[in-house]
């Protein structure tokens, strides 16, 4: 059985497990080890999504399979970017699911739920960064009906950044 609920300042002990866990099974060799390690301990910490949480423009969501946290999203309404000329439009900021469960499909679960909040909300587009090396991630948003329209370096260091394709789906 599969739940979507929407995470709160105490979901942030699991929102790093799951973080840390999915970024390195998916981004674990897209630089050097330490600047991975800097990335992670910078970024998926406690303290880190409980001043992304605090923050209400910031929506978090977690996806439980059989009561089992096993994948979270964020996103950010009404976020605009110079690449995208349409306005009211949603960043899909992170959408991670544990790797033992890509082939159950909880990811399609936790898009498409992102996506009816969007519309839902108003929004006319959703927009997100995807690392050009990810061929699974960019082949699951290709099947979703985004398009590539622009590029964008993802700092994981201040000595590495990672070429990212920027992907806009309207809606």
């Amino acid at each position: 059985m599969t739940s979507i609920v929407r995470a709160t300042l105490n979901n942030s002990a699991l929102l790093t497990h799951i973080g840390k866990t999915s970024f390195l099974e998916s981004h674990g060799n897209s630089a050097s080890k330490e600047n991975v390690k800097t990335y992670i301990s910078k970024r998926f910490t406690e303290k880190a999504f409980e001043e992304e949480l605090k923050d209400s423009n910031n929506i978090f969501y977690i996806i439980y399979f059989n009561k089992t946290a096993v994948g979270y999203s964020k996103i950010v309404f009404n976020t605009q970017h110079s690449n995208i000329p349409i306005k009211n439009v949603t960043k899909l900021e992170r959408l991670y699911v544990l790797e033992a469960f890509h082939s159950i499909k909880l990811g399609v679960a936790l898009f498409n739920f992102n996506l009816k909040e969007s519309i839902k909300n108003n929004q006319s587009g959703m927009w997100l960064f995807v690392w050009t090396e990810n061929h699974k991630a960019i082949n699951f948003y290709n099947k979703a009906g985004f398009e590539i329209i622009g590029q964008h370096d993802f700092q994981i260091s201040a000595t590495h950044s990672n070429p990212n394709h920027h992907m806009l789906l309207t809606f």
